[in-house]
């Protein structure tokens, strides 16, 4: 069995987060149509696909940000479908968006205490500790609106964890991040899952989803194409047809 360190290994533990049969209609689009997966504690879980293919919506499903027409939601056991955003944050849920949602006049620190009031840990330590974490802990007291795209989105996560979540969406992390960074968020990730988190990552670079998740979903127009294992994800027909590309045009093996 792989070292659960890696980010990788199952637990064999209910689901921290399960979706089952979540779909959404828009007029006649379907943006979801039958959606089902599952997020273990100290696992990551990768969820991939085109741009459009409904994985922003399913986590506007998952957060509250916008009700089923069918199927459910439940976090650590209980039915959240219908629940309001606060209440899910108060249980232990968390995200990141891939529209930056910060309040840029303020500084990093006072940022991430906005989400720390919520928990009753509103102080700078704890702040500054929280940005040290994701790795900009020196842009405590810079503007926001002063940070490039890449640190402002390590802002945003340090105010995810403020609550201490059990579930972690993170909807586009590595966007804006160099190389470097992108390999330290993967090592952030992995470490995060370790300490007994769920988290669901949106990314389109495919190579960090399939290094540090333990699974993988693939959406494609609103469905689930297929769900597996990274190195089972990576050699199905299917998905290297709708979206990773066949391995002799990729170049990098992935």
């Amino acid at each position: 069995m792989p070292d659960r360190d890696d980010g990788r290994a199952a637990t064999g533990a209910a689901p921290a987060l399960e979706v089952a049969g979540v779909s959404v209609q828009f007029g006649g689009v379907a943006a979801l149509s039958n959606v089902s997966l599952r997020a273990e504690p100290g696992v990551v879980t990768g969820l991939i696909g085109p741009n459009g293919a409904g994985k922003t919506t399913l986590f506007n499903v998952i957060t509250g940000l916008q009700h089923p027409d069918k199927g459910t939601v439940q976090l650590d056991g209980a039915d959240i479908t219908r629940m309001g955003t606060h209440r899910r944050a108060r249980l232990g849920l968390a995200r990141t968006f891939q529209r930056l949602e910060l309040f840029s006049t303020l500084s990093a620190a006072d940022n991430v205490r906005v989400g720390l009031e919520a928990s009753g840990r509103a102080t700078a330590s704890t702040a500054v500790a929280l940005l040290g974490r994701v790795g900009v802990g020196d842009e405590a007291a810079s503007p926001v609106s002063s940070l490039p795209t890449g640190s402002a989105r390590l802002v945003e996560l340090a105010r995810a964890l403020s609550t201490d979540p059990k579930v972690l969406l993170l909807d586009e992390p590595c966007s804006g991040l160099d190389e470097r960074e992108t390999q330290a968020l993967g090592r952030l990730l992995t470490s995060l899952a370790a300490e007994g988190r769920a988290i669901v990552l949106v990314e389109h670079d495919t190579n960090l989803v399939l290094r540090v998740c333990g699974m993988v979903h693939v959406l494609d127009f609103g469905e689930v194409i297929a769900s597996g294992t990274p190195d089972e994800v990576r050699r199905n027909p299917i998905v290297q047809e709708a979206y990773l590309g066949h391995a002799d045009d990729r170049g990098d093996g992935a």
